[in-house]
Formats: structure tokens, C-alpha cells, sequence
């Protein structure tokens, strides 16, 4: 059923589910959606919810303002540092194979780092942040793959490794890059030849193909103006995937429902929810962030804002390592300049929720949106 929408320019939903449940849903959904995308002036979001064993799809407003396409769930957005649990579980396959010893240090699939302060923490460190205190981009003047590992070689330890964790794409897109090495074989091959394609996401990109840039919602910065993700060192690892509403739920679905997964991919699935950092109120996993569940919005709100990512924080490593916890809030944000994503699931609950944007808005609208939505529908 879609109803009628005054302030936005459309509103779908697609799903298989029985009517009352699925007017009931749109109405919440609705209810916290238009005034969000009303206050941020985002042109378009999609929304879906998987409740009750059902996927539920809300699509609105438009994916480019310069032509009214009106976003649908297979209208792609960039979903920015997302992709970071993409890459997680690529390394986690990698781990569950015997490829990939996430306790190695970094030079044993990089040589060129032996005897650098970088190249001595482990695998599993720089995929929880925790290898050092490296910033959260690279300078601007690093560009190429040669300026890349030149500016790690030349890196100065600043705390001892697995003390404190700050927020980094270099090193998460380092801790990608070393799992792609550790199979000998590109990065953005075995993403999109293997992971992807075992885990049924057809519809899930690093560089969007001819055949579905139609698709490719336009983004928008804060000035308004038209804008896409550029291209950096370790893009393809940290911020680089393209995806849709019912790709990216078919995604979360496989975290409460790995069962449906080959039994490689079911123990990726586990070692990413595995907790091997704590951050004050946070488990720190590789790619997700959990929470004890149910968890309160003050604590979903702190563990998203501006602090853990802009700041150092005092971490503590968790040996042995605690198992996927299916009573826990799994989450992560993601950004581009003009786009904003959040994710968020409990297996115990059986729920999950992927909200897409064409533009960046604050982490904190989107905890609280996708918090609302998902409370109303806990068991």
C-alpha cells in the first residue's frame, strides 16, 4: 500500500506480508521518515525492515532531483564505511579458510613493513582499529599506491598496539588490503568474484557497471551540489561499496540467518560478531559494533557520535575473544559527501534495518530513526 506523501515526491512499499501488518509498519515508518528527510533536506531515502520473518521495502523522494527518478529498493547508494563489513567478513572468510592468521603481524603479508612500528601489529588489530593510533584519512598528498606504503613505512608508533582505539580508514583499508595478499590475489577481484557472489548480493558494487548506472542514485553535499565518491588509497576496502535497500537487507538477513550459508561462510559470519575489543559500552567486532541487548539510546547515540570517531579511546582486548552474541544491537554507520547509511540488527529479535540515503546526515537522526522503527517491532 503506499499513501499519500505531501511532502515528499514518492512513497512505496514492497513487501510480502499480511496487510494489517504491513499498513501498520509503513504508517511508523512513515511517521519518522518524512519529518527526517523533511529537516536534512534529503532528496531520497530507502528504508527496509526484516520483522517477523518478512523483508519490508519504503522507498522516497527522488534518487536525482535533475530528472525525478523516484528511488525504488534496487536504486543503489553509496553506503561509505558499510563497506567496512564487507571487507570484514572478506577477511573473516579468509580467516575461516586457513588463509588469513588474524593474529599475524601486518609484515608477514606485507614484507615491506618488517621492522616498522605499523608492520608489528596483528591483522586482527588494524581491523578493530586498534594497531596504533593512525588518523582517520590519509594526508591529501597520499595518493598512489607507492605514497601509500611509503607513508606507513615512515609511520611513528604513537600507543602500544591493542590499547587504544582510533577510528581509521588507513587502517582498516590496511587490514584489507593484507587479507587480499594473504590469498594473492586482488582486493577488488575477490570481492566481487567471490564474496559477493556467495553470499547472493547481485546487486552489490565497488565500480557500478554499464548495465545499472540507471540505478545510481545522485548524491548531495551540504552545499546542495551533485556529488559521488572519489577515488583514494584503499577506497575498495573502506568506503567503496555500491549497493541497494534489498541487497543490503538481503545482507543483514544472513547475520540473523546464517544458517542459509555454506559452512565457511556461516564461521565468517561468526568471527565478524565476535567481540575482541572493549570500548567503554562497545564490543568492537571486525566491521560490526555490538552492544548488550536491549540497548538504550543514550548508549546506541554515544557509541555512534562524533567522539568515537573523531577521538582516541581507551580499549581493552577481550582474550579469548567473546563469541557472536545473538541477545546483542549490531551497527554501523557509513558516509560519503553525499550520502548517508546505517545499519542495524539483533539476531535474538530476528530483526534488522537498512536505511539509505542521497545525503550525509548526522549519525545520531539515524540511530534514533532506526532505533524507533525497530523498538516498536521487538517481540
Amino acid at each position: 500500500m503506499t499513501r499519500p506523501n505531501p511532502l515528499l515526491l514518492a512513497a512505496t512499499l514492497a513487501v510480502v506480508a499480511p496487510p494489517l501488518l504491513a499498513d501498520d509498519l509503513q504508517t511508523r515508518v512513515d511517521d519518522i521518515i518524512q519529518p527526517l528527510m523533511h529537516e536534512h533536506a534529503i532528496p531520497g531515502m530507502a528504508v527496509a525492515v526484516y520483522a517477523n520473518g518478512q523483508s519490508h521495502y519504503f522507498s522516497y523522494g527522488v534518487a536525482d532531483k535533475a530528472n525525478g527518478q523516484a528511488v525504488t529498493p534496487d536504486t543503489l547508494f553509496e553506503v561509505g564505511s558499510v563497506s567496512k563489513t564487507f571487507t570484514a567478513t572478506l577477511a573473516a572468510l579468509a580467516s575461516a579458510e586457513g588463509k588469513l592468521d588474524l593474529h599475524a603481524p601486518a609484515s608477514r603479508y606485507q614484507p615491506a613493513l618488517a621492522n616498522t612500528s605499523i608492520g608489528s601489529a596483528s591483522v586482527l588489530e588494524l581491523g578493530a582499529y586498534s594497531g596504533d593510533c593512525l588518523p582517520l584519512q590519509f594526508p591529501d598528498e597520499v595518493q598512489t599506491p607507492e605514497q601509500t606504503l611509503a607513508w606507513f613505512k615512515h609511520w611513528q608508533r604513537r600507543t602500544e598496539h591493542g590499547t587504544q582505539r582510533c577510528y581509521s580508514n588507513p587502517s582498516l583499508g590496511l587490514f584489507g588490503d593484507l587479507a587480499a595478499r594473504a590469498q594473492q590475489r586482488p582486493f577488488a577481484e575477490l570481492m566481487t568474484q567471490e564474496l559477493l557472489p556467495r553470499m547472493g548480493l547481485t546487486h552489490t558494487y565497488l565500480d557500478v557497471p554499464a548495465k545499472a548506472r540507471g540505478l545510481y542514485a545522485q548524491g548531495y553535499d551540504a552545499a546542495d551540489k551533485p556529488v559521488r565518491v572519489s577515488p583514494g588509497p584503499y577506497a575498495d576496502e573502506a568506503y567503496g561499496i555500491k549497493t541497494s535497500a534489498s541487497d543490503l537487507l538481503r545482507f543483514v538477513q544472513l547475520q540473523v540467518q546464517p544458517a542459509k550459508l555454506d559452512p565457511t561462510l556461516r564461521e565468517a559470519i561468526a568471527i565478524t560478531q565476535s567481540g575482541y575489543f572493549q570500548v567503554g559500552a562497545m564490543t568492537q567486532g571486525l566491521g560490526w559494533e555490538r552492544y548488550p541487548y536491549p540497548a538504550t539510546l543514550d548508549t546506541l547515540l554515544a557509541g555512534n557520535g562524533a567522539k568515537m570517531i573523531r577521538e582516541p579511546q581507551a580499549t581493552r582486548a577481550l582474550v579469548p575473544a567473546l563469541p557472536a552474541q545473538p541477545a546483542a544491537w549490531y551497527n554501523k554507520t557509513g558516509a560519503t559527501s553525499g550520502f548517508g547509511a546505517y545499519v542495524a540488527f539483533v539476531p535474538s529479535q530476528q530483526l534488522g534495518i537498512v536505511l539509505l540515503a542521497n545525503r550525509n546526515y548526522p549519525n545520531e537522526e539515524r540511530v534514533r530513526a532506526a532505533q524507533r522503527i525497530l523498538s516498536s517491532l521487538e517481540q
